[in-house]
């Protein structure tokens, strides 16, 4: 029985590195896109690259635009859009006619738990979190017709090396930040954010579609 396969974007960075290794684990034929995923270009020759894709796991990260409104930059503004939202639909867009034909197939975007709550000073973010959300909410449903399962993971306080590295996990003020302001008091495993991806891409989770999932230890409850 030919394996499953699976594409997982930017995957030397943010959750790429825990979720590779689970896939793999579960021995899916894994394919492992690397950074820059940024233009359609070089997302489509990644997606070419491919071939047959089962599960699609689209990873797209960038450090948030800290301050107020009033001093973002139009650029800085840009940019996430660019990094995140942008990305996100030029991989589903070019992945989904496969899935269509087959009409079988299970896309998982890793996004983030910020705009379903707001942080001040960081509403370019927010705004462009909430995109990637809004999107996943909106392909889920279109797509879900055709068998296709579309879901996201939207996270926070887990560990990665793009937001939680291992040094700030042991600044004291970042621990007293934890222990204020997340119910679990900690940051969450990378493992347990692929654990869920798994499950996602597992072939009897078949009745989740659009939905965006918190992994946030309590955040936003």
């Amino acid at each position: 029985m030919a394996k499953r396969r699976v594409l997982i974007t930017c995957a030397d960075r943010y959750m790429g590195p825990a979720i590779q290794k689970k896939f793999q684990n579960l021995e899916f034929d894994v394919t492992a896109g690397r950074s820059p995923m940024i233009t359609e270009n070089q997302v489509v020759e990644a997606v070419d690259a491919a071939g047959h894709i089962d599960v699609l796991v689209a990873n797209f990260a960038h450090p948030p635009v800290t301050g107020a409104l009033e001093q973002l930059k139009s650029d800085d503004w840009t940019t996430l859009f660019d990094q995140l939202v942008h990305p996100l639909m030029y991989t589903v867009r070019a992945t989904i006619p496969q899935m269509l034909e087959r009409a079988s197939g299970k896309i998982i975007a890793i996004t983030s738990a910020a705009p379903l709550k707001g942080i001040p000073n960081n509403s370019a973010y927010c705004a462009a979190r909430g995109a990637q959300n809004s999107f996943i909410k909106a392909v889920g449903l279109e797509l879900a017709r055709s068998n296709i399962q579309v879901n996201a993971i939207a996270q926070n306080y887990i560990h990665n090396d793009t937001y939680y590295p291992d040094d700030l996990l042991k600044d004291e003020k970042f621990i007293n930040h934890l222990n204020r302001n997340v119910p679990t008091t900690k940051i969450g495993s990378s493992e347990e954010t692929a654990e869920l991806a798994a499950y996602l891409a597992n072939e009897k989770s078949n009745h989740m579609v659009g939905q965006i999932l918190p992994l946030a230890g309590g955040w936003i409850t």
